[in-house]
């Protein structure tokens, strides 16, 4: 054997050696970058109807579809003692709860008191009344009593947040009230719900927020959409009545875009959610098999 024929011999082995490792590296390189959705949730609200008729059975469809969490908007006369040993019975955790405005001044403390028992983590604030909006000073005011109550929340062990819907981001008096209250609250007291279907019918981006305001929004809701609609400050969208909402998945966000900006946005619970739904099990499990597959 030559000289030249091993030391070629030699070179296409260790180039061979070498490609195999830069194909090898490129592959767990690209694993490494594939993320997923390891625990989904779902908002009750979605379910509501049924949960009227049957509490504990409709919780038990909801985590025989696969879900591992819930996000609770309401619990229909049961005591927080009874939804914590549901919850534990169907192997479900629930990171937080819907809790409305008139409830965050002298109601707040039996609140806080009852999502301990339940071993919530977050309680959010799910809208402000349309005829409260009204009033000229209404953000700032929000943003005080938000402020109170995350002080109290953090005291707790527990986190106060803020849900949005699309009228948050129309001008008042030329600024958008989502704005005011990311710049009011106290971004230690205050988390926020994004709401990923209702800014995106308002024609905002979530991505500008998570880069302006890294970490503020550790819970979503995840709603899709088929087409945007002419949004207004009040009326019935709120409850998906003139809005085309639909399964996770089947509408037109763009999810692996959004996704892909979780950790800057601090994204810790991704919330399915469909306002009005006409079969809602089949819905969510829709929305859940999208969501248990994608990879962003």
């Amino acid at each position: 054997m030559s000289f030249h024929t091993m030391n070629r011999r030699t070179f296409l082995r260790n180039a061979g050696i070498a490609g195999a490792a830069s194909l090898l590296t490129s592959r767990f390189g690209w694993a490494a970058a594939e993320r997923k959705i390891d625990r989904v949730g779902v908002q009750l609200y979605t379910v509501r109807d049924l949960m009227k008729d049957d509490f504990e059975g409709t919780i038990a469809k909801v985590a025989a579809i696969g879900y591992k969490e819930v996000e609770f908007a309401g619990y229909f006369g049961r005591t927080p003692q009874q939804v914590r040993a549901v919850l534990e019975k169907n192997g479900l955790t629930a990171p937080a709860t819907h809790v409305q405005y008139d409830e965050l001044d002298d109601k707040f403390p039996s609140v806080i008191d009852a999502s301990k028992t339940i071993g919530l983590s977050y309680i959010i604030c799910p809208w402000i009344p349309e005829d409260l909006r009204k009033s000229p000073d209404i953000w700032k005011q929000a943003s005080e009593k938000f402020n109170r109550c995350g002080e109290q929340a953090v005291k707790a062990g527990m986190q106060f947040g803020y849900h949005n819907h699309w009228f948050e981001f129309l001008p008042v008096n030329g600024k958008l009230p989502y704005d005011e209250l990311l710049t009011l609250c106290e971004s230690k007291l205050v988390k926020m719900e994004m709401d990923l279907c209702w800014i995106t019918a308002a024609g905002a981006d979530p991505l500008a927020y998570f880069k302006k305001y890294p970490g503020r929004f550790p819970l979503v809701h995840v709603k899709d959409i088929k087409k945007i609609f002419k949004v207004t400050e009040g009326g019935s969208q709120n409850f998906g009545d003139s809005a085309d909402l639909t399964s996770v998945g089947d509408g037109i966000i763009d999810w692996k875009r959004i996704f892909a900006k979780s950790k800057e946005a601090g994204i810790k619970h991704y919330i399915v959610e469909h306002d009005k739904p006409t079969q809602p099990i089949e819905s969510i499990t829709a929305s859940y098999n999208y969501l248990a597959k994608l990879r962003y």
